[in-house]
């Protein structure tokens, strides 16, 4: 069966719709679809052995569940078996539903646990209840899905034209549990570019998606590796949060008779139920932006008592957004340098690459990553390829096993010019990117060399030091009245009894109020004698108030200094600059900061807290600075031109109206 007749397959399966119309939303449809596909494909692939399966259930019906399924799995020659005498022909026409539930119940715990989760049971009762289940049965009943007629491979490519058709008959929600075939396909590629010794003949290879949805990238990396290696057994491993998605992505395995226990259900983050498990390659399309705030204790706990044994180390992102914790759990599932080592590719918005200073979360998993060398490649897609956002993304690919000639260095591949507009757009999906584009983005990922849209740079080139930047405070002092007016804001006057309060005001108030103290020392002096004559004593916090209250800054001023002799730091003027990591921070300091402000020194208290040299190290990756091409405004007669036109028109339409 050719592609086109897998399609017309799909198609016509699809159009059971025409049966639902009214009596169901269209983003119901799959939920009907899908899991009626797979009865009937089950069915088939159980038709030659289901008098064997049958005859064992009777001679073995006394013994243990779990020794029973193991002999009726024997029998089925199946990964699943079903025990019940029923078919979709043979149900009744009175008691359907009934029939139709019973016979469900009958399968294997894998098979059925995946009707369970497309919450089957409700809707046949729905199709019960609208009259229209027999109809249903019966249409699926008449479709021919055994294995002589359409292959696992054929069954496989029907399936999936059925899970795009449900994508796009609920797009809203589509782009959560469904990524796009030309982004697998474009990931997918990068990732085994140049991995030809570990798709070795009668080799193993492990597969894993922690992000699965409806299991395209495990799909896709299964069929690659199969087309292009030749005895190579591909064990495939996932996890996915939404039970639906989890569903059709078993139930697609199962369709191609692929091995379905690794596959979970659950949240990944919170809850990994591959704990202590590598993988040679690992794909991900995590969810873009999403928060973490439902799983943030499990996740901050994990953090703060296995550090750097557990999945978090480095640092955590900003609850509002997730994506890098994929990405961390996904180097924690990297295979040991020694055994071969582990490629990534995962799909992520713009807010990795940038979001997040020196010392934040975000800046220490970079960090992270780049010093131990993992990032090798990053390729920036072009917009509107997702069906529920048009936002700018990117792939990365990572590996704990770089070739020789890519260690110490990142690639940047800009593709965001190789686009092409769908006919019909699908959601926020206007744009994909064709074969070509592919073939020519993987040709450039396996050059590893400088072009327009190739860029290589050392590690060190994203890290910088921030340092902080001090300048002395400078401030006047005068006794006027609009100052001391100011003392009753004060915290630490306000605390006192109102007679000292008053006294101390009145003390001050001695003070010349026309003389304008440019010294700090010098206000200081007058201002002791002014309270001494007054018979006050005051503590430090009072003293800080008043001069805080009676000044203003100034740069014509002088210093201030502490007791010990030292500026104080004016913390209005307090700046950072970003010293590139390779640099010494002095000479940036004596080169960019001195010749501005002669009278600023660096704080060297600001230490980084992992290597404990001066300035907070930081990691960003400026993507599109690096590809930014300027282009010069047009003449201004040009613009002129264009805007006389204009006003031309709008007189022309107004003469028009008023004609």
């Amino acid at each position: 069966m050719n592609t086109e007749s897998h399609s017309q397959l799909a198609a016509f399966i699809w159009s059971v719709a025409d049966l639902l119309r009214g009596d169901f939303k269209q983003s119901q449809y799959g939920r009907i679809i899908l899991p009626f596909t797979l009865l009937r494909r089950l069915e088939c692939v159980l038709e030659p052995t289901k008098a064997d399966v049958l005859g064992a259930a009777r001679e073995h019906q006394a013994k243990p569940d779990a020794v029973r399924e193991k002999l009726l799995l024997r029998a089925a020659v199946q990964p699943f078996f079903n025990a019940s005498p029923l078919t979709l022909g043979s149900l009744s026409d009175t008691q359907t539903a009934d029939d139709l539930m019973s016979y469900v119940q009958s399968f294997s715990q894998d098979a059925r646990e995946i009707f369970e989760h497309f919450e089957f049971e409700g809707f046949v009762q729905q199709l019960s209840a609208n009259n229209l289940l027999y109809q249903v049965v019966q249409r699926f009943a008449a479709i021919d899905m055994s294995p002589k007629r359409l292959s696992n491979y054929g069954m496989g490519l029907v399936f999936e034209e059925l899970i795009r058709k449900f994508a796009e008959s609920s797009n809203e929600t589509a782009g959560e549990h469904f990524t796009p075939r030309d982004i697998v396909h474009l990931t997918t590629s990068l990732v085994l570019t140049g991995q030809d010794d570990k798709l070795r003949p009668h080799g193993i290879v492990t597969v894993y998606d922690p992000t699965a949805g409806t299991g395209g990238f495990l799909s896709e990396r299964d069929e690659y590796i199969q087309q292009g290696s030749q005895g190579v057994t591909v064990s495939l491993h996932g996890q996915e949060l939404n039970p639906e998605s989890y569903a059709i992505c078993k139930a697609d395995m199962l369709i191609k008779g692929q091995a379905v226990e690794q596959i979970k259900l659950g949240n990944t983050l919170s809850d990994d139920q591959l704990p202590g498990e590598h993988f040679d390659f690992m794909l991900s399309n995590p969810p873009f932006g999403v928060e973490w705030k439902k799983v943030q204790k499990a996740i901050t706990d994990e953090h703060n008592h296995k550090g750097y044994e557990g999945r978090f180390g480095p640092g955590l992102p900003r609850v509002s957004d997730g994506s890098l914790l994929f990405l961390m759990h996904l180097v924690s599932k990297m295979r040991p340098r020694q055994e071969g080592g582990s490629r990534i590719g995962i799909i992520l918005n713009g807010s990795p690459l940038f979001t997040g200073g020196a010392g934040s979360g975000e800046s220490e998993i970079r960090r992270y990553l780049l010093q131990h060398d993992l990032v090798e490649a990053i390729v920036g897609l072009p917009t509107d390829l997702f069906y529920n956002t048009g936002i700018a993304t990117y792939v990365w690919i990572l590996s704990n096993h770089k070739p020789a000639e890519r260690r110490g260095q990142v690639q940047l591949i800009n593709a965001t010019g190789r686009a092409s507009k769908m006919r019909k757009s699908l959601g926020s999906k206007r744009q994909f990117v064709a074969d070509r584009d592919i073939e020519e983005i993987v040709r450039l990922y396996g050059a590893f060399q400088e072009s327009e849209e190739s860029k290589l740079f050392p590690v060190e080139a994203f890290g910088y030091r921030r340092i902080t930047v001090e300048r002395p405070l400078r401030l006047n002092f005068q006794a006027s009245p609009e100052r001391l007016a100011r003392l009753d804001d004060e915290k630490p006057l306000q605390k006192l009894d109102e007679a000292e309060r008053e006294a101390i005001k009145a003390a001050c108030a001695t003070l010349d109020p026309e003389q304008r103290f440019t010294n700090h020392d010098a206000f200081l002096k007058s201002l002791k004698a002014a309270l001494k004559e007054a018979g006050l004593k005051i503590g430090a916090p009072v003293q800080k108030a008043i001069l805080s209250a009676l000044s203003e800054r100034d740069p014509e001023a002088g210093i201030c200094r502490d007791k010990q002799g030292n500026p104080e730091p004016d913390t209005g003027l307090r700046d950072n600059e970003n010293v590139p990591l390779g640099e010494s921070v002095f000479d940036y300091f004596e080169r960019e900061v001195k010749p501005h402000v002669p009278d600023a020194w660096i704080d060297e208290e600001k230490r980084d807290p992992l290597d404990d040299r001066i300035g907070i190290v930081g990691f960003e990756i400026p993507f599109n600075r690096h590809f930014y091409q300027f282009k010069p405004p047009r003449p201004l007669e040009e613009i002129d031109a264009d805007l006389k036109a204009c006003t031309d028109r709008i007189k022309q339409m107004i003469e028009e109206l008023s004609a």
